[in-house]
């Protein structure tokens, strides 16, 4: 399928000059049923993925750090309309290696005045939020049984600062799901781990 295709294609284009060429190795959604896929995906008008460039350095992704404290002066065309005719809010999906899937709903309208579609930027922090509201829920979980432990999230395993938003996709009707990389080396993410005392157990 084509956005299948789209999103694998994000890690042979992608332009990268800071931080790793590591990505999440997230699955990506899809509906439970045969008929929900046919209805959501094949038969859905999915649209172009939405790539977040930076200048200084020239490449793609902004730290979720900064989109978090809105510090968006490097970030390309950040205030370009996103979702334009796409209802009041979309889901923002996570398939994080290890843990259940997760999802949040985001507006797709800045409700300023005067009203009208969320910016590339206001994106871009908003998808920021989601990232964290899942690492802060899934910190207090423990991972799947058989889950590879390099991608565990939380204080002393892969946080905010560690990762930086590349790209955000159409995966079905009403669902999109990002695209991260990592910034620090996964090396250095299990040296953390190694130095910092494990927090005292209530």
């Amino acid at each position: 399928m084509e956005h299948v295709v789209k999103w694998k294609a994000i890690r042979d284009q992608a332009i990268i000059v800071t931080g790793s060429t590591i990505y999440i190795p997230q699955s990506i959604y899809q509906p439970y049923t045969e008929a929900d896929r046919v209805r959501y995906i094949e038969k859905a008008d999915l649209k172009e993925p939405i790539i977040f460039k930076t200048a200084h350095p020239d490449q793609w992704g902004i730290p979720l750090d900064d989109a978090l404290k809105a510090k968006m002066k490097d970030l390309v065309d950040k205030d370009d309309n996103m979702f334009e005719n796409c209802g009041p809010s979309v889901s923002i999906r996570l398939q994080w290696p290890g843990y259940r899937a997760w999802t949040k709903q985001i507006p797709t309208m800045d409700f300023k005045s005067p009203k009208g579609p969320i910016t590339r930027a206001k994106l871009a922090k908003n998808i920021a939020n989601c990232v964290k509201r899942f690492i802060e829920e899934k910190e207090k979980e423990r991972m799947e049984m058989e889950a590879d432990r390099r991608w565990r999230v939380g204080t002393r395993y892969i946080r905010m600062d560690d990762l930086i938003l590349v790209s955000l996709h159409h995966i079905s009707k009403g669902s999109w799901q990002p695209q991260l990389r990592l910034r620090t080396a996964l090396g250095d993410i299990q040296l953390r781990r190694l130095q910092t005392p494990a927090p005292p157990s209530t």
